[in-house]
């Protein structure tokens, strides 16, 4: 054995450095300060009106509310809002943007504003539009708005598309691809694209489920999670609370990530103010930081571990699962100096890993985007499934595998059939409604769309929530491919930054729409656990106030396009009828049909794995061979910068920080990285120091789309060799590399120089 397998076999010195700015525990008290800044301002009584109603949390998709209350999970459970929620109700019951600030301002000028900024201004009141040759916003009538929109929409079908987030309800999801498809068009690109389709595609090909097979009820049986490629700590709090119990009743959780964040080694919960929230509670039984982009080759090694202890279970795999043995015989084979090397964390670690699952008896392997957001993504996916399948942990009760999603509707609208991988069965059922065939014409995902737009091949796009600009890596690019586009149609409850670089070629029209619990109607949305939640009828705070829900625009549209046959469009108006539709034509959605009549709300039918009874044509789960990624990072002179300039070439990260969520901002510190402001990058002391920097230094951070200046370099708690910066401001620098089967880009690795000018000190 050579020095280097040698060495190995010790455990990696952990990289836990902390900063004078980083706190000892995640949570704790500055989220009661938090919510106390908030509840007792005056804003606190439509707040507190808000987080009662009977509505589901806007925040993330862990899911909280609706029937049960708007402080209550699906099991009961009461103190489920968390400091997420407080921030995204706060934003929307913002008084509205005043108009002067769109006469006044010309676009050029409202370019200058940060997420933050943007997002201050207030709420969106009254429809406004942008035309081609103008620098101004204007204020535009519906009757124009719809004659633009229809004439936009009778383009040829190859050339509209729509984009969508997590914002808008399951109702408005469904009718949005019903327009779109009727038209003939599959062009229904998704925020999912950019972060969990990996999950979607690598779940879909091995279970034929798209989504978590674990329920809350079933996680809550668990003694061990794999915690891997996520925050929880930052992006969904609640989620916290599950672990801390997992660990009171004396079960492991181990994280996977190249950050140690402190919120996942401890965290102080609000829902136990006793025993949590002054002193924190262990949530890290284990923490392991492998290189960014290697976590196939960690969990290659996990199997081979588990391999070695004998603890994988044969009886099982034989059963119900095919081609296990190409998988074990890939782990057996790799030898434990290439899986060391690829991921940077020893075998001794590996091992005990190995032992931690291996004698458990229900593990639950959650993840995030820190592992969707890769080169090989689906591959990372698949590797996390393999493991869990090799001990037979899914299809039982308190084990499975759980992607952790970000925005709380975000699945939904996949359900809905805003995918342009639409299930055959739900192809089949639209068919069937609209007495004809359905276009076989693969759709745009979110970065083919882009691209075809940058191409010239997108006249017409339809944005429901989001921003598309925002969101994409290279945002030259993305500014540049949306200005080839005809005309776009925004629909949004706040002004992002997307509404005034994303500008198109002609018009650009902003539609003000209501927030989720502003609705006239009862609406619906989808955790990541699989659970429908009902929102009740709201009403809004802003007075004389322009506002259109999204189904009713939506569904006026297609009225305009299609007429009243075969779906009778202006009926669906009123989400009731939609909520037919769904059912008829959504597998695991019967329940939909009278759940206005019921208030039942449920979990989807299908999808809570607790028999190993797989729905795949086989009724086995298939396993994929994993190969082990080649991660090269470049060398100082491949960016093109003279010898003497003093620097390191690093594995970039790209994060949200504590206090945003998706592109919104809504502070610009990160308290618990200890990083006070967002032109920040997280290093290691040691990447740093052989580059010539010190902590503090302003430096230049470079990638192969451009670079950011006056960058002030802070050490924190990451592995040696990666770095850290915030999302979206960081896309700017780098173009996509995109995953080829999911179509998602690699956020989680980014090739980047950081080095010092001559002016930077």
């Amino acid at each position: 054995m050579d020095v280097n397998a040698q060495q190995n076999l010790q455990p990696t010195p952990p990289f836990d450095e902390k900063n004078a700015e980083t706190p000892d525990i995640g949570g704790g008290l500055p989220v009661i300060q938090y919510w106390a800044e908030h509840t007792l301002s005056p804003e606190g009584p439509k707040l507190w009106q808000t987080l009662l109603h009977k509505s589901a949390c806007p925040s993330c998709s862990w899911g909280t509310g609706g029937q049960k209350g708007g402080f209550t999970n699906e099991d009961g459970e009461k103190l489920q809002r968390c400091m997420k929620s407080v921030e995204a109700i706060s934003a929307e019951i913002k008084p509205a943007v005043p108009a002067s600030v769109f006469e006044q301002q010309s676009v050029e000028q409202l370019q200058q504003l940060t997420s933050m900024e943007a997002d201050r201004l207030g709420r969106l009141s009254f429809p406004m539009i942008v035309r081609k040759g103008s620098s101004h916003y204007e204020r535009i009538s519906w009757d124009e708005i719809y004659q633009i929109a229809e004439a936009a929409f009778r383009k040829p079908p190859e050339r509209v598309a729509s984009y969508s987030s997590g914002r808008a309800s399951n109702e408005a999801a469904y009718v949005l691809q019903l327009m779109i498809r009727s038209l003939g068009s599959n062009n229904l690109a998704d925020c999912s694209d950019l972060c969990h389709a990996p999950s979607t595609t690598g779940l879909n090909q091995m279970f034929g489920t798209r989504t978590s097979v674990v329920s809350l009820e079933n996680l809550q049986k668990a003694d061990c999670v794999v915690l891997a490629g996520g925050n929880p700590s930052y992006n969904q709090p609640r989620f916290m609370n599950e672990l801390i119990k997992l660990r009171d009743r004396g079960g492991k959780v181990i994280v996977i990530n190249p950050i140690m964040e402190i919120g996942l080694v401890k965290f102080g919960s609000p829902a136990f103010p006793i025993k949590s929230l002054f002193t924190g509670s262990d949530i890290a039984s284990l923490y392991l930081q492998p290189i960014p982009g290697s976590d196939t080759a960690l969990f290659v090694g996990i199997q081979k571990a588990l391999i070695e202890q004998n603890f994988v279970q044969t009886d099982y795999l034989q059963a119900h699962t095919e081609g296990w043995e190409l998988v074990i015989e890939h782990a057996q084979s790799t030898d434990w100096q290439t899986i060391t090397t690829t991921c940077g964390v020893s075998q001794t670690e590996i091992e005990a890993t190995a032992t931690i699952i291996g004698t458990s008896k229900r593990v639950v392997f959650g993840w995030g985007m820190g592992i969707t957001q890769h080169k090989n993504s689906v591959d990372n996916v698949y590797a996390i499934a393999n493991t869990a399948l090799l001990t037979g942990n899914v299809g039982k009760e308190g084990a499975g595998v759980m992607p952790i999603r970000g925005h709380s509707n975000v699945q939904g609208f996949g359900s809905m059939g805003v995918t342009v991988k639409l299930k055959q069965e739900i192809q089949q059922a639209l068919e069937a409604l609209l007495g004809r065939p359905l276009s076989r014409v693969q759709g745009y995902h979110t970065r083919h769309l882009i691209e075809a737009a940058d191409a010239g091949k997108v006249d017409t796009l339809i944005c429901v929530g989001g921003n598309l600009y925002g969101a994409n890596p290279d945002s030259t690019q993305a500014k540049r491919a949306l200005g080839n586009i005809e005309t776009i149609i925004y629909l949004a409850t706040k002004p992002n930054l997307g509404h005034f670089h994303g500008l198109a070629k002609h018009n650009t029209i902003v539609i003000p729409v209501l927030n989720r619990f502003e609705q006239p109607y009862k609406i619906t949305t989808e955790s990541g656990n699989n659970f429908v939640r009902l929102s009740d009828e709201g009403k809004t705070h802003l007075k004389n106030a322009d506002l259109i829900p999204e189904v009713a625009f939506l569904t006026e549209l297609a009225h305009r396009l299609h007429g009243d046959a075969p779906v009778n469009w202006r009926q669906l108006q009123n989400p009731r009828y939609i909520r037919q539709l769904i059912a008829q034509t959504i597998p695991g959605f019967e329940k939909m049909a009278t759940i206005d009549e019921t208030k039942e709300e449920f979990t989807i039918g299908g999808r809570i794995l607790t028999k190993p009874n797989f729905p795949t044509p086989s009724g086995k789960a298939s396993m994929f061979v994993t190969p082990l990624p080649k991660l090269m990072l470049p060398e100082l002179k491949d960016f093109g910068i003279s010898e003497e300039t003093q620097g390191v070439v690093v594995a970039l990260i790209t994060a949200r920080s504590y206090s945003q969520h998706n592109t919104v901002v809504y502070k610009i510190g990160d308290q618990y990285r200890g990083m006070p402001h967002r032109n920040c990058i997280l290093m290691n002391r040691a990447d740093a120091e052989s580059g010539g920097l010190r902590e503090h230094q302003r430096v230049t951070v470079q990638a192969d789309a451009g670079k950011l200046e006056n960058v002030e370099v802070i050490y924190g708690a990451v592995r040696q060799g990666a770095a850290l910066m915030f999302y979206p401001e960081v896309n700017a620098i780098f173009k996509a590399r995109t995953e080829t089967r999911s179509g998602t880009p690699a956020y989680k690795r980014v090739s980047a120089l950081v080095y010092a000018e001559s002016n930077e000190y």
